[in-house]
C-alpha cells in the first residue's frame, strides 16, 4: 500500500469516527459488534419480492431481506409500516386473518415456508414468538414451559421433561428466580418476569428463529433493561427478529436493522453503519426525529 492510499484511508476513518461521535446514538453499539469476528455471515431467512394485501390494501411492497443466523435484526420505522406485520409472516399467523393475500416467497434454511407441502404446526415450532405483552398461560411456571415441549414429544420422561423446563428457565435468566416455586402460576410473576417466562416458553422447543414484537414497551426501565441484556445472551444460540419503536433499544441489541415506511423496506444494513451514516434521506429524517 502506498502513502497516497494509507492516508485516504486514515482519512476516511477519521471522518466515520467523527460521524459516530456526533450521532444521537453514540455510545449506545454495545454487546452485538463488541466481539471482533472474520466468519461469512450465515443467511438463515430469505426474504424475496413479499407484497402482503389485507383486501384490496396493501401493506407491504416487494420486500427483498436477509436474516443472519445467530444474529439480532431490528425492524424499525413508524407505526403502520408493515414491521410486525412482516414479523408475523415468518410464522404465518397472517394466514388466520380473512382476506389476506401473500406475494413472493420467504426461505427458511432455504425451504420455502408457505409451500403448501410445508405443516404449518411444525413450522410454528421451529419459529417462536414473543408478544408485546406478556401472555403466560393459565398454568403453572412449570406447565408453561412443558407444554408445547409435551406436545411435540421433545422429552420422553418426567426426569428429562424436569431437565428441559430447568434449562429453558436458565437460558431467559429465571430460574433463580422462581426454582423454588415452579407450582405457582405464571400469571402470579412481575411483568418482567411474565415476559421472560414467556422467552423461556419460545427457547424449550428448541427454534430456528425467534421474533420478539416489541418485547419490551409494556416494561419499565429495569425489566427493559433486563430483556435487552437476555437478548444479547440468547443470540449466541438463536436467531433473532425485533420489532421495536426504541430505536435506542435497536442500536443496542442489534447487528442489523431495516428501517421500514409505509410498507416499503427503504434501508437495510449493519446497525452502527445506519444508525451514523444512513444512505436514505427519509431514514435520517426518522432516527433524527424529523417524523415517526
Amino acid at each position: 500500500m502506498n502513502d497516497a492510499n494509507a492516508a485516504q484511508q486514515r482519512e476516511q476513518s477519521e471522518s466515520a469516527e467523527e460521524a459516530r461521535t456526533r450521532s444521537p446514538f453514540a455510545g449506545a453499539f454495545t454487546g452485538h459488534g463488541s466481539e471482533a469476528s472474520e466468519e461469512e455471515p450465515t443467511v438463515k431467512g430469505q426474504i424475496r419480492d413479499l407484497s402482503l394485501f389485507y383486501g384490496e390494501t396493501q401493506a407491504l411492497f416487494d420486500v427483498n431481506l436477509d436474516i443472519m443466523d445467530r444474529e439480532v435484526t431490528a425492524f424499525i420505522g413508524p407505526s403502520g409500516c408493515g414491521k410486525s406485520t412482516l414479523l408475523r409472516c415468518f410464522n404465518r399467523m397472517n394466514d388466520l386473518i380473512p382476506g389476506v393475500n401473500i406475494q413472493g416467497r420467504i426461505e427458511l434454511d432455504d425451504q420455502d415456508i408457505y409451500d403448501p407441502a410445508v405443516d404449518v404446526v411444525q413450522l410454528r415450532r421451529r419459529v417462536g414468538m414473543v408478544f408485546q405483552k406478556p401472555n403466560p398461560f393459565p398454568k403453572s411456571i412449570y406447565e408453561n414451559i412443558a407444554y408445547a415441549p409435551r406436545i411435540h414429544g421433545l422429552a420422553k420422561s418426567r426426569s428429562a421433561m424436569d431437565d428441559l423446563v430447568e434449562d429453558s428457565l436458565r437460558r431467559a435468566g429465571l430460574w433463580n428466580e422462581v426454582k423454588d416455586r415452579l407450582d405457582t402460576p405464571g400469571t402470579a410473576l412481575s411483568g418482567g418476569q411474565q415476559q421472560r417466562l414467556c422467552i423461556a416458553r419460545a427457547v424449550a422447543v428448541n427454534p430456528d428463529l425467534i421474533l420478539m414484537d416489541e418485547p419490551a414497551s409494556a416494561l419499565d426501565p429495569i425489566a427493559t433493561a433486563t430483556i435487552e441484556e437476555l437478548i444479547d445472551e440468547l443470540r449466541h444460540n438463536y436467531t433473532i427478529v425485533i420489532v421495536t419503536h426504541n430505536m435506542q433499544q435497536a442500536a443496542r441489541v442489534a447487528k442489523y436493522t431495516a428501517f421500514f415506511h409505509m410498507g416499503r423496506l427503504i434501508e437495510f444494513g449493519e446497525t452502527d453503519t445506519l444508525f451514523v451514516n444512513p444512505k436514505e434521506k427519509r431514514t435520517e429524517d426518522y432516527i433524527t426525529g424529523r417524523y415517526g
